[in-house]
């Protein structure tokens, strides 16, 4: 795994912190990312700004983005996903402000009705409530706010659209840790011409980078098994 530094220190910006960190942290020293947290307020009641930045690494290899956008389709980035790829394989990105203008975006992106990916991060579940071990905020408020969305998400998808719901990792905020406590993730699927099936355990998040090439009809050697047979 390759480590990650959080910076959150003065005198100069924060942005500008991470950037020189970003600038030093290389080769033998090389983090995967650097990642800046602005905060406002006074001690003892900070509140952390939307205004996250992500100073990564390129990635070693070639990515699904890479292949996507490599092949002349669209890859549309939401919230932090731009910065996570350092930019490469994006065609068109937007800052988010939260979950719910996530949504709003992706929303908007599909009613263009190009074909392509768009994907988006829901920056809120790990943010402010994984990380902080907030169940009531996690489950009794986002969980529910994102399922009165979803209807509305659903029927903005043609014949052809498929929707993922999964996550990069788990981040469970009824356990006594605050960092990543869970590696199994849920792996949603919707799309108005797939049957209702249980996709079981799979081996490897690579399944859903296979899936999505092969629906793109793009070339691809990825590790995993595309699920196009469900």
């Amino acid at each position: 795994m390759v480590p990650f530094l959080v910076t959150t220190a003065v005198p100069f910006s924060v942005a500008t912190n991470s950037r020189i960190a970003r600038e030093i942290l290389q080769g033998e020293h090389a983090v995967g990312r650097v990642i800046a947290h602005p905060f406002v307020g006074e001690p003892g009641h900070f509140i952390r700004t939307d205004r996250r930045q992500d100073f990564s690494l390129e990635p070693p290899k070639p990515t699904l983005l890479d292949v996507i956008s490599g092949a002349g389709l669209p890859v549309i980035a939401g919230g932090k996903i731009k910065d996570i790829f350092a930019g490469r394989g994006i065609s068109r990105w937007i800052h988010t402000h939260d979950n719910m203008d996530g949504i709003d975006q992706t929303s908007k992106f599909l009613r263009e009705g190009s074909e392509g990916l768009i994907f988006t991060n829901l920056v809120d579940f790990d943010m402010l409530y994984g990380h902080r071990n907030d169940v009531e905020g996690y489950y009794a408020a986002a969980l529910e706010a994102l399922d009165r969305r979803l209807p509305d998400l659903m029927e903005d998808l043609d014949e052809k659209d498929v929707l993922f719901i999964t996550a990069l990792h788990g981040c469970d905020p009824a356990t006594p840790s605050t960092d990543h406590s869970r590696e199994y993730v849920p792996l949603l699927i919707f799309g108005k011409s797939i049957r209702t099936v249980n996709i079981g355990v799979r081996s490897t998040f690579a399944d859903l980078a296979a899936t999505v090439a092969e629906l793109l009809r793009c070339p691809t050697n990825w590790q995993g098994r595309a699920l196009l047979n469900f």
